[in-house]
């Protein structure tokens, strides 16, 4: 028996047709019939062969953490909201992971910055029995979720009516493939109270979501999570088993956890934030997990995504695809590019430019003998752009969006287009959404500098990775 005390942390702070990475050439699509709609329905795409009792758990999804260390792709926006791999939302790969495990009822909790998650959670995935619980005041609980536990606890009334034995809970901002199920049947064979997911390795590096002490019987001796900012533990787990066992060792937490029904109503809605006796067992997860702890990360996962290796994190599973929101888009258009070891999102306009070792993202448009090496460009949410069809691409008339006339741009750039201009040089860099980069920009860190707030001029620097914000303006021949 282990003893569990919660503390309140600091504040701070459509039906689906899944697609399919590109293989051989050929997207596939996923038809509607084949999704799953609710927790009745048998079929279920790439997952028919795993077998699973749908109605044994419900998972809840946080969108995003109570302090951002992705920033400033967070600026405007929650973590699991930011783009990755050109096409997809770190939340995508949590959610892939819950349909793949045939875990038909989400909840997904969000709160910071969320507009943009909410409509893609909902857009992509209202067939597949996820729901989006945004943050809200009521007259019994005013003010906001003070941390996952408190959200949680706010959220019991909704997540209690589910006929499930267990919640999983997950932070959506992490990118790993998981098959849930062998996780909740060794949760249940252990008859745990709560099973909390760690790395198998030994500790390397913080993770910041706790450090957790096992025994040689996989039992949670002890379970605290500290940091700089919240000197005081969060979550401590004491056991005298401890003291009796020679053979336990410290490992990282994953912040994934299973947790009894109602051992998680008991434990928020009559201890919280009190302690409760409890038993808690390890799993450990021994395949790719990046937790995207900070912006080096962040790049150094869509940096893998390019490079001929088994190292980061596999978007051409068949057996476990990952899934997000169709476009739609028209194919990209390549005009005499030249592209080596990067991946293009669809609906793209390459120009006569070079493309080494980069993500380039939805809708991005790239100008003759630009440069692009070892970046992340995230693309746009609009085709700035009139078409005649009669013409070269060259001819292409640009035009500036109704909504961006009074976006106080005027006189900064307005006659920049949405893209990156002719003669550009982009090197180790992270460009957002909806940036417009002139003509003969140099983005190359030119005097190497390791940390730098610019977000006046439209960019920063992270660990000598320069970011640039979304929707900045770069002006003509402007060096970064």
């Amino acid at each position: 028996m282990v003893i569990l005390q919660l503390a309140l942390p600091t504040t701070s702070s459509a039906n689906l047709r899944p697609k399919l990475p590109s293989l051989g050439g050929k997207q596939v699509t996923v038809p509607p019939s084949l999704c799953v709609s609710n927790s009745q329905q048998s079929e279920h795409p790439a997952s028919s062969s795993r077998p699973a009792n749908r109605q044994s758990v419900a998972a809840i999804v946080f969108g995003d953490g109570s302090e951002s260390q992705l920033y400033p792709l967070t600026k405007r926006r929650s973590e699991g909201a930011v783009h990755i791999a050109g096409s997809y939302r770190l939340i995508d790969a949590v959610v892939s992971n819950c349909i793949n495990s045939n875990i038909t009822k989400i909840y997904a909790l969000t709160q910071f910055n969320s507009t943009s998650l909410n409509s893609h959670l909902c857009r992509a995935y209202s067939g597949v029995g996820l729901e989006v619980v945004a943050a809200y005041q009521s007259p019994e609980a005013r003010g906001w979720f003070q941390g996952t536990a408190d959200a949680v606890r706010r959220c019991l009334w909704l997540v209690e009516e589910h006929p499930v034995a267990e919640f999983l809970v997950l932070p959506g901002y992490h990118l790993y493939r998981m098959d849930y199920q062998k996780l909740i049947q060794a949760h249940q064979q252990s008859k745990a109270d709560i099973t909390i997911v760690a790395l198998s390795a030994e500790i390397s590096r913080e993770t910041g979501l706790g450090f957790l002490e096992v025994n040689s019987e996989n039992q949670v001796v002890e379970f605290s999570k500290r940091s700089e900012k919240e000197p005081a533990t969060i979550i401590s787990v004491k056991s005298p088993r401890k003291s009796n066992d020679n053979g336990y060792k410290k490992l990282a937490s994953m912040g994934i956890y299973v947790v009894k029904k109602e051992i998680m109503i008991k434990l928020l809605s009559e201890h919280f934030p009190r302690q409760m006796d409890l038993e808690v067992e390890a799993f450990a997860f021994d395949g790719y997990w990046e937790d995207m702890r900070n912006i080096e990360a962040f790049y150094q996962a869509n940096m893998e995504i390019t490079k001929k290796t088994d190292v980061g994190y596999n978007f051409y599973d068949r057996d476990s695809p990952l899934y997000t929101l169709p476009r739609n888009l028209p194919p990209t258009l390549i005009t005499d590019a030249v592209i080596t070891d990067s991946v293009i999102g669809d609906g793209c306009i390459l120009d006569r430019c070079e493309i080494r070792g980069t993500i380039v993202g939805l809708r991005t448009k790239i100008g003759d003998r630009a440069v692009i090496e070892d970046s992340v460009i995230m693309g746009s949410d609009i085709y700035q752009a009139c078409f005649h069809l009669h013409l070269p691409l060259t001819s292409v008339c640009f035009q500036q969006p109704e909504d961006e006339l009074s976006s106080g741009m005027k006189g900064t750039g307005n006659d920049i287009p949405i893209g990156i201009g002719e003669d550009t040089r982009i090197r180790k860099a992270i460009v957002d959404k909806n940036a417009r980069i002139g003509k003969q920009v140099l983005i190359v860190n030119r005097d190497n500098v390791q940390e730098g707030n610019r977000e006046a001029h439209g960019y920063t620097v992270s660990e000598g990775i320069v970011v640039v914000l979304k929707g900045a303006v770069i002006p003509d021949g402007s060096i970064l």
